[in-house]
């Protein structure tokens, strides 16, 4: 055995650290983007924000303000005054002549003080900064559920002992309202010399399970479903539901309407009905108290049409109002020095910085307007119209590679006349029709979901019979990717759909 040195020349391509970074942000949603170069802006102090177009948004939402409040002002007196004419006219002549006199006696005073008091808000609406009344302060307060069904509690007529009972089982609910816990526990957490018997515990949740909302403080969702029960006015109705509730709860969420009559011995129509009224029950009865906010998507791109050309703008609520720092630069390039090496480093970031916002959205634009020009006749005429559409198609148009196409249709979004929708969605894979011509998979569903739509309620069709339907109209669709397509759009199957 030997050692040697061997040398080997070879070619490697490579990213640089700029484009890797630019890369990476490309791919961003329009929230982790800003959240990024927020991020940026705290650390490099050669970024500054752009808040010139901010001020300016801001003194026109403080015009609309005050012209809001001397409306509002407006419309109250006027408000007050058609009371007053209102009770006067309502009257009989000796209570006309009671408040008469009772005007002539302290009329001018309240007048006086309720425009004066007026007058006090008006100035401070008008001037914030010496108002103690915030846009906050007029928000409305949020009510969770323990705090509404504590306010139910203090107005019961109860005993110190009974009262903490129900109060441990109202802090005992979880968030959908439901009691997980069991009355060991409950009487664990309070302390009563005697301890609390299961009896007492009881009669506790009783008094809870009365409150508002109906269903609440239930230990499971034949209990929630059965709390709900007095909310059926027609006896018939209610003993029928409360036999399905408690006998044939599986088969009520399977919908096996078919079954249920079997085992009821009745109509399967009568069924059916007594289901539906279940089904507007609320399972989850501490649901509308929740504070949590519905996730919504700012669209990255607004496409309108223009002289009769579809075209597609950037929206201007996602792009980050950044900008470089030119008088900081200025003073780093008159005092270049090894030890500025640092900040040096810091102003290479911030261009790179607003090179990639620049580039990020006008990539993201070209894409998208290549988009709405291949894809014109759905914005015209509906999903039916969407046409087969690839990666590559839109890469060779806008001169990108397929991977950066990609990269820009992950999460991001279109705002359209018919709805906002993901980048993603304009692309389908081509399906050929009996003729040998091409139709989208996008199409197919819109046309599966219009079919499913106008079927009869007592006959629905199957997925094998909507098969059978695209195939005489020349589309040769499978079973299994009809199926496919009815769960994407989330239509239950065809036993699910039977209406008696």
């Amino acid at each position: 055995m030997s050692m040697a040195l061997n040398l080997q020349n070879r070619q490697q391509q490579t990213l640089s650290p700029r484009l890797q970074r630019a890369v990476r942000l490309l791919q961003l949603s329009s929230a982790d983007f800003a959240a990024e170069v927020q991020n940026a802006l705290g650390d490099n102090p050669f970024l500054d924000a752009d808040e010139s177009e901010e001020e300016g948004a801001a003194g026109d939402v403080e015009r609309e303000y005050e012209r809001g409040t001397e409306d509002a002002f407006e419309s109250e007196s006027a408000r007050d005054d058609a009371v007053e004419l209102s009770l006067m006219s309502a009257a009989t002549p000796h209570e006309v002549t009671e408040i008469s006199s009772a005007e002539d006696f302290d009329g001018d005073d309240a007048n006086g003080e309720r425009e004066s008091w007026q007058s006090d808000f008006y100035a401070g609406a008008q001037h914030g900064q010496q108002s103690d009344i915030s846009a906050m302060d007029m928000q409305a307060q949020h009510i969770s559920l323990t705090n509404h069904l504590h306010g139910q509690l203090n107005v019961l007529p109860l005993g110190a002992r009974d009262r903490m009972l129900a109060q441990a089982i109202i802090e005992s609910l979880d968030d959908d309202g439901y009691l997980r816990c069991e009355w060991e526990d409950i009487a664990a957490c309070v302390e009563l010399n005697p301890a609390a018997t299961a009896e007492e515990i009881d009669i506790a949740l009783k008094r809870v399970q009365a409150m508002e909302p109906r269903g609440v403080a239930a230990r499971n969702v034949a209990e929630c479903l059965m709390l709900q029960l007095p909310s059926i006015d027609c006896e018939e109705t209610r003993t029928l539901a409360c036999k399905i509730i408690a006998d044939h709860l599986e088969r009520l969420a399977a919908r096996d309407i078919d079954g249920l009559a079997k085992k009821l011995n009745m109509q399967p129509s009568r069924i059916e009905a007594v289901c539906d009224r279940i089904r507007q029950f609320n399972p989850r009865p501490g649901g509308e108290f929740s504070d949590t906010c519905a996730p919504y998507v700012v669209p990255d791109v607004v496409v309108k049409k223009v002289r009769g050309v579809w075209v597609a703008t950037l929206n201007t609520a996602v792009v980050p109002k950044v900008r470089l720092n030119h008088v900081y630069a200025e003073m780093l390039q008159r005092n270049r020095s090894t030890a500025n090496a640092e900040l040096s480093t810091h102003l290479q970031e911030a261009r790179w910085t607003v090179s990639n916002v620049e580039q990020r959205f006008a990539t993201i634009l070209s894409v998208a307007q290549a988009i709405v020009n291949r894809q014109s006749h759905f914005l015209d005429f509906g999903p039916m119209a969407m046409k087969p559409l690839g990666l590559r198609e839109i890469a060779e148009e806008t001169g990108m590679h397929e991977s950066t196409v990609s990269r820009v249709t992950n999460n991001k979004f279109m705002a359209t006349p018919l709805g906002v929708y993901e980048l993603k969605y304009f692309f389908s894979r081509t399906m050929h029709t009996a003729s040998g011509s091409a139709c989208s998979a996008t199409a197919i569903r819109s046309l599966i979901k219009d079919m499913i739509a106008v079927e009869r309620p007592d006959a629905p069709m199957s997925d094998a019979e909507i098969a059978r339907q695209l195939g005489k109209q020349g589309l040769v669709v499978a079973r299994r990717t009809v199926t496919k397509y009815r769960q994407q759009l989330r239509i239950e199957a065809v036993e699910r759909r039977r209406r008696h």
